[in-house]
């Protein structure tokens, strides 16, 4: 795909990284959003010493028209740059996402067995055939956008950086990487966090389901009650931290 030129980042839309160690932990955010969706478990893991590396991906943070010309491609590249960047400096690395950067953690898993261990909040692995036949329609019709798909969160206080528009190209793209990647989920075989939000309006819970029963290694599941989509943002965001911070120490052995 063509790459975008680059445009100014929003303000709150940048990328983040602490240099910390030995370990480190890559934080990878959603479709359509940006690191400030993800801000709260970056920090956690460094304020528990470890190097985090928060990249901002491609299209993202800036403007739709930037993400229109990108694609999965894209931000699994820019994932994997993110990854060697950390594991250059570190011991062990553990990988995080949310939505469809816990999509990217899985890909990175799948192609790096080296991973220390994942931490998935509210993954995205698969969309379904007939919102993926209603996408095509619409962009076969001429339309390249629909509302956004953000903001979901129950806190009223909390309130997520993003767009204002959902690309239908780059979503499609998105969907087709993440039915590749559940493909493959048998080849991840490291420890796995999975948290799944009760309620969840923009990627269905089961989606949870069938990325823990497919991993081929330890799977730890924790429901979190009081949380939409991004529940990094949300009520259960401190149990988040929590718990992805035992997880990372417990795995690195840190």
């Amino acid at each position: 795909m063509t790459r975008p030129e680059r445009t100014e980042v929003l303000p709150g839309c940048e990328p983040w990284r602490v240099e910390g160690g030995p370990h480190g932990a890559l934080v990878l955010h959603g479709f359509t959003g940006c690191p400030q969706s993800v801000r709260p478990l970056a920090e956690g893991f460094a304020a528990a010493g470890f190097a985090v590396e928060m990249p901002l991906l491609p299209g993202h943070g800036t403007t739709v028209d930037d993400l229109i010309l990108t694609g999965w491609p894209d931000w699994a590249a820019a994932a994997e740059q993110a990854y060697e960047r950390l594991a250059a400096r570190v011991e062990r690395v553990v990988v995080a996402g949310l939505s469809a950067g816990g999509t990217l953690t899985a890909w990175l898993a799948v192609h790096h067995p080296e991973v220390a261990g994942i931490v998935c909040v509210n993954p995205l692995v698969g969309v379904d055939e007939n919102l993926l036949s209603a996408v095509q329609g619409m962009l076969d019709e001429g339309t390249d956008r629909i509302d956004a798909i953000g903001g979901d969160i129950a806190d009223p206080e909390g309130h997520e950086v993003g767009y204002d528009a959902t690309p239908l190209g780059p979503l499609l793209s998105l969907a087709e990487g993440a039915a590749a990647v559940r493909d493959e989920l048998g080849r991840i075989t490291c420890p796995a966090l999975v948290l799944t939000s009760a309620e969840d309006h923009v990627v269905p819970p089961s989606n949870s389901d069938v990325l823990a029963a497919g991993l081929g290694g330890p799977v730890e599941r924790v429901r979190l009650e009081r949380s939409y989509h991004v529940a990094t943002l949300d009520h259960d965001r401190d149990l988040i931290v929590e718990r992805a911070v035992e997880f990372a120490r417990r795995v690195t052995g840190a």
